[in-house]
């Protein structure tokens, strides 16, 4: 394996290990015991489901080749998971409001370990309920954890800064060190252990077991609006309304969507741009080193998110433009350099380059998640939290199916370049965010809630 790889990767370890270690009394947030018993039992679930999201990741693509599934058929598994995110997930979010958010972490444990079992049949419509199975279940990741998280730490009457704190850690342990670990994990299981490409996906189902085990002896439920008058739709108009009639929470929804397109296109995007003409890259060890940056990116987010007189949302506009820059240097280098169109035996400059940009990409990566974390806790109204994060993801999950559908009619060079104008519009819808912020909120939408939840949405 090239030099270069283990540069990179020791350099990205040197350095966060330099963070963690020389952070001082100003980069840390005093706390009180109870409050560390919450966040480490918090921290050490959402490890635990990670792992079993992350220990699935790298195996899915591998596990339907092995299946003798070409590449047009393993899209359309890939569309129906995403779909499915899309359709189902503002209607589990309403439930997880309505019906209690543990519940819903516990129905997250429950689909996910059916979508691991699925993987045991190489049948083409039992792997696509898998994937539909798969698709409600990372809705309900990304938003009833985070929604059962934010409400129990305000009923503990916690201050409102910690929860910066535990958002950091999150991101720290769930998108970097686990998911790390258990790249490393899988591998052991597949290739040292030869136990094939569905042995990631029983470890997963074993670790999410374990999950629910602690969520049912140790966590209590938390409701958003619990009330009997409200049926789905109603939940859904109340959602709506929230987003329409305050700017701030459309604007976190656009900021949001925006990024996380980014984010999932470029997860398609690294590969052919760093071995562009079918080179053979340590996949695992730059999905590592990619995880290390992201690790960068929290710790550095811990330390501006400590400091009280430093808002989110000013410094959020600088990641949006030099997460904007560094998703242009495959534009920038195959213009200052011609690009080999032969097989070279190693890495070539441009991708050196660019794996480096993408280092830095993750790195905007890692600060995004606690800071988008903190905004929503914010803004996002308690009521309808889950229904609202969900209606987040509608227009991420139709922009990446229709990515996934046409991935090869566009030059990977566009696809780059559109990701980074979005990126850019995502800074300056931020710096509207940061002004409109600042100055008082003119109407709430919670009366505006209360007059249109008189009306039944089937007259409407």
């Amino acid at each position: 394996m090239e030099v270069f790889y283990y540069l990179v990767f020791g350099v990205m370890a040197a350095v966060v290990a330099a963070l963690e270690l020389s952070k001082t009394n100003k980069d840390r947030i005093n706390t009180s015991s109870s409050f560390n018993s919450f966040k480490n039992n918090y921290l050490l679930v959402f490890s635990i489901m990670m792992a079993g999201d992350w220990l699935q990741g790298p195996y899915v693509y591998y596990l339907y080749s092995t299946y003798g599934f070409g590449k047009g058929d393993i899209g359309q598994l890939f569309i129906a998971g995403f779909g499915s995110s899309m359709l189902f997930g503002t209607i589990v979010g309403s439930l997880a409001d309505k019906q209690g958010r543990k519940r819903a972490c516990v129905t997250y444990c429950i689909v996910y370990i059916l979508s691991c079992i699925t993987k045991h049949s190489p049948q083409y419509k039992v792997l696509m309920v898998g994937r539909i199975l798969g698709g409600i279940a990372t809705s309900l990741l990304f938003s009833a954890f985070e929604s059962w998280l934010i409400a129990e730490h305000n009923k503990r009457n916690f201050e409102q800064q910690w929860l910066s704190l535990t958002f950091s850690k999150a991101v720290f342990l769930g998108n970097g060190l686990v998911a790390i670990l258990s790249g490393l994990f899988g591998n052991l299981l597949v290739d040292t252990f030869s136990f094939g490409p569905v042995a990631p996906f029983d470890a997963a189902a074993c670790f999410l077991a374990i999950g629910m085990a602690i969520i049912l002896g140790t966590w209590s439920e938390n409701f958003g609006d619990p009330s009997d008058s409200k049926d789905l739709l109603t939940q859904f108009k109340v959602a709506a309304i929230a987003i329409a009639s305050d700017e701030k929470i459309a604007l976190l929804g656009a900021i949001q969507s925006l990024f996380e397109a980014s984010m999932y296109t470029f997860v398609f995007l690294w590969t052919p741009a760093l071995s562009p003409n079918d080179e053979e890259i340590p996949h695992g060890f730059v999905f590592a080193t990619f995880m290390l940056a992201s690790m960068l990116g929290s710790s550095l987010a811990a330390r501006l998110m400590s400091r009280s007189s430093l808002r989110v949302e000013n410094y959020m506009q600088i990641v949006f433009l030099v997460s904007a820059a560094s998703l242009l240097l495959p534009i920038t280098t195959s213009v200052l350099v011609t690009p080999s169109k032969v097989k070279d035996k190693g890495l070539s400059l441009n991708s050196s380059i660019q794996l480096l940009g993408f280092c830095v990409f993750e790195s905007c990566v890692g600060i995004f998640w606690p800071s988008i974390m903190k905004m929503r806790s914010q803004y996002i109204p308690e009521e309808a939290r889950s229904t609202i994060m969900n209606f987040f993801r509608v227009p991420l999950n139709i922009f990446v199916c229709i990515v996934l559908y046409n991935v090869d009619a566009f030059p990977i060079t566009i696809m780059f370049g559109m990701c980074s104008i979005f990126l850019f519009v995502a800074s300056i819808l931020q710096r509207r965010l940061m002004v409109i912020s600042e100055k008082p909120k003119a109407e709430d939408w919670s009366p505006m809630k209360e007059r249109n939840s008189e009306v039944d949405p089937l007259t409407l």
